[in-house]
């Protein structure tokens, strides 16, 4: 499971700014020896930053949300009942997107791609960083 910043700087050509741990998991990813899940959440702020100006995405927004699940090392995970169910226990986390993302990763059983620690812990998930 990957966080909005993680996956917007590992998708352009800003993957210094990830941490050593998350570089060498999505490089993984990249020789097809693992997978990253794309909370749908994620694709939302970053269509609304895209929207806003606050960034670019090569193709727009549906070219590279395309290009991304197209490539083989991404995957979508949907927003479901469950995952806003497990977001209600989890308003230790302040911001409603940073929640749903966190509430994906328990829901799918997996650990979280993010520079914020503090999210995953409250959420019980390992962080990658």
């Amino acid at each position: 499971m990957i966080d909005t910043h993680a996956l917007l700087w590992a998708v352009t050509s800003q993957r210094r700014r990830l941490g050593r741990a998350a570089r060498r998991f999505i490089e993984r990813a990249d020789r097809g020896q693992a997978s990253i899940c794309v909370p749908t959440t994620a694709l939302i702020e970053l269509g609304e930053a895209h929207w806003r100006g606050a960034i670019r995405l090569q193709g727009g927004f549906d070219g590279w949300v395309d290009g991304m699940l197209s490539s083989g090392r991404f995957h979508a995970a949907d927003l479901t009942v469950a995952v806003v169910r497990r977001a209600q226990t989890l308003y230790d986390i302040p911001e409603r997107g940073d929640r749903l993302i966190a509430a994906t990763a328990v829901e799918l059983d997996l650990p979280l791609i993010t520079r914020d620690p503090e999210i995953a812990e409250t959420a019980g998930v390992t962080a990658i960083w």
